[in-house]
């Protein structure tokens, strides 16, 4: 495949195994790269990476190009994340014929994160600690037509489910951006800026900069405030 973003390439016949077509969606090339080294072996993992996508409209045009069975679908992206990936890619995801299905895998942890994507129609979440072999287990899992969790991410789910009330609204996080809150929840655990920097392959400059924006728009002083802020909310 080609490392150029936005590219795709043709399905690959190997009546030797199980087969899936499998696009990549994430704005980190470099965790790209390594997705593709460890599950893109086709002959060893039957997976065929057939695209990959950087923001949401490099994916939707990549999904829709290349149809594939599985999108791995990263939580934050440049253009509304994934929850618009799924979105604006509803039609493709309940097909009867050909569904494309969803999987998230995400450093994020958050209740919120995958509440979100599930609701917006992803099959499965995982994390980006996942090993490359349960990571391959997953996506046939998905492709299948299982739903697919990490062991602590369920709970969120069926807790989710559970109730039949809609979640309340919370003005104050909903000012933040996506990756403000990654940030946020970092900090307010405790992380010093430098490891949320290498955490979320931003630079430490950047991480400043979002603390700061997340100071300001939540009115607070510092990171103790923020911390405070944060395990009220249950963030943590």
């Amino acid at each position: 495949m080609s490392e150029h973003t936005g590219t795709t390439r043709g399905p690959v016949e190997d009546p030797a195994g199980r087969r899936v077509r499998v696009v990549l969606v994430d704005d980190h090339r470099m965790f790209r790269t390594g997705v593709q080294a460890e599950i893109g072996d086709t002959g060893r993992t039957g997976i065929e990476v057939v695209g990959e996508a950087a923001d949401v409209e490099q994916a939707v045009t990549v999904i829709t190009a290349t149809r594939p069975e599985v999108v791995l679908l990263d939580v934050h992206l440049p253009g509304g994340g994934g929850v618009e990936v799924l979105r604006r890619c509803a039609a493709l995801a309940t097909d009867s014929e050909r569904p494309v299905r969803f999987l998230a895998l995400s450093v994020s942890d958050a209740a919120e994160d995958v509440i979100g994507v599930i609701r917006g129609g992803a099959r499965g979440y995982v994390t980006k600690t996942i090993t490359g072999d349960d990571l391959v287990d997953s996506v046939f899992r998905v492709q299948e037509g299982d739903a697919v969790f990490s062991p602590r991410l369920a709970g969120f789910v069926l807790d989710a489910f559970a109730s039949t009330e809609a979640p309340p609204v919370d003005e104050d996080l909903d000012r933040l951006t996506q990756r403000e809150r990654e940030v946020l929840r970092l900090i307010a655990r405790g992380y010093a800026y430098k490891e949320v920097a290498k955490q979320l392959f931003i630079s430490v400059k950047t991480v400043e900069s979002h603390v700061s924006a997340v100071l300001r728009k939540l009115q607070l002083s510092n990171r103790h405030e923020l911390t405070r802020w944060a395990t009220a909310r249950r963030l943590v």
